[in-house]
């Protein structure tokens, strides 16, 4: 069945009501539905959904992929820069910087290069391969946190706030919130440089950290919440769990807690209050403003495509102050939000 598009057509990519579709290499990139083929971008749940007959993606991300969207899987792991030929398009996938495994999918059609980034990020992160500029005609890229007021620091510094914080309560269970599929491992693997102390974690985070171990990436000592006694004192131990965990049944075993949210959301003013946390540390998986436009200059590309988030403020941003072609295409993936912070 031919994908019916919405009007965004070109000689590469096309947008379609089943997703990012390339005509001359028939493949979808993180389709919305279940398709015959689809070129994934990471494992996040609003880019990798069940359902298609073939995946391919980046070898780093099949433990985890295969978690998510189970063992049985048709799934094809490329490394990253190795080219196959899907029909008349040449494909390969270049490292994104998001999380474990996320790639940049660069499709080539009769000398035409298009790259969709997926989510992506420019910060030092000892828990995926580093983003990679790639050279291009058309640039597809997020927007999660295109405004001038996101800027982020080193995670180093924020894992160092946090253990301050967290250390500096031993009355106090020490409850961070933060995404169990890349937030989570990338704390951890900040703290195992700062104490040797144990984290406890909610089995969403616990079941993830087995696939970041076997690729051989180093995350702090951890242990499920659910193996302590209902008797545990749990004053003075940091507990890590998914923002779905708050203020949930799950919490009651905890007395008194400090709570605190791992967010770049956390960079504006109020959201730590409204969202009902004692504590805000920002961090995201996700380029702040300089990163966004340091990457987009650096694909050389003369298009840009901008989706997600604050997509008309920086399309008319790189056409007042860059003179590039540039417009919003749009959400490409819906799902999961959480994921997208």
């Amino acid at each position: 069945m031919t994908p019916t598009s919405t009007g965004r057509t070109s000689d590469v990519l096309t947008l379609t009501d089943r997703g990012l579709y390339c005509p001359a290499g028939q493949f979808f990139i993180d389709p919305l539905v279940g398709v015959d083929t689809a070129v994934l971008t990471h494992a996040h749940a609003d880019h990798a959904r069940r359902g298609s007959r073939v995946y391919l993606a980046a070898q780093q991300s099949e433990r985890i992929l295969r978690l998510r969207l189970g063992e049985d899987i048709n799934l094809r792991s490329l490394e990253y820069f190795e080219q196959v030929r899907l029909g008349e398009a040449l494909v390969s996938l270049h490292p994104a910087g998001h999380v474990l495994g996320s790639a940049q999918v660069r499709v080539e059609v009769a000398g035409r290069v298009w790259v969709v980034s997926g989510d992506y990020k420019r910060d030092a992160d000892p828990t995926c391969a580093a983003f990679e500029p790639v050279r291009c005609d058309v640039f597809i890229t997020e927007a999660t946190f295109a405004l001038p007021v996101y800027r982020w620091q080193p995670t180093v510094t924020i894992a160092e706030d946090l253990v301050r914080w967290w250390q500096g309560a031993p009355e106090r269970p020490s409850l961070v919130f933060g995404y169990a599929f890349g937030k989570a491992q990338r704390l951890l693997a900040e703290i195992v440089k700062l104490t040797s102390e144990p984290v406890y974690v909610h089995g969403s985070i616990e079941r993830l950290n087995a696939a970041y171990r076997l690729e051989g990436i180093e995350l702090a000592q951890t242990i499920p919440v659910a193996d302590q006694p209902k008797n545990f004192d749990w004053r003075g131990q940091l507990v890590m769990a998914p923002p779905s965990a708050h203020r949930s049944a799950w919490m009651k075993k905890f007395k008194d807690p400090q709570t605190a949210f791992a967010s770049g959301w956390m960079a504006v003013r109020g959201n730590r209050r409204r969202r009902g946390y004692e504590r805000g540390f920002v961090l995201s998986d996700h380029a702040d403003w300089a990163g966004l436009i340091q990457t987009i200059l650096e694909t050389g590309a003369s298009r840009v495509l901008v989706t997600h988030g604050q997509s008309d403020v920086l399309a008319r941003y790189l056409q007042e102050t860059h003179g590039l072609i540039a417009e919003p295409l749009g959400n490409l993936c819906e799902g999961e939000a959480g994921d997208a912070t």
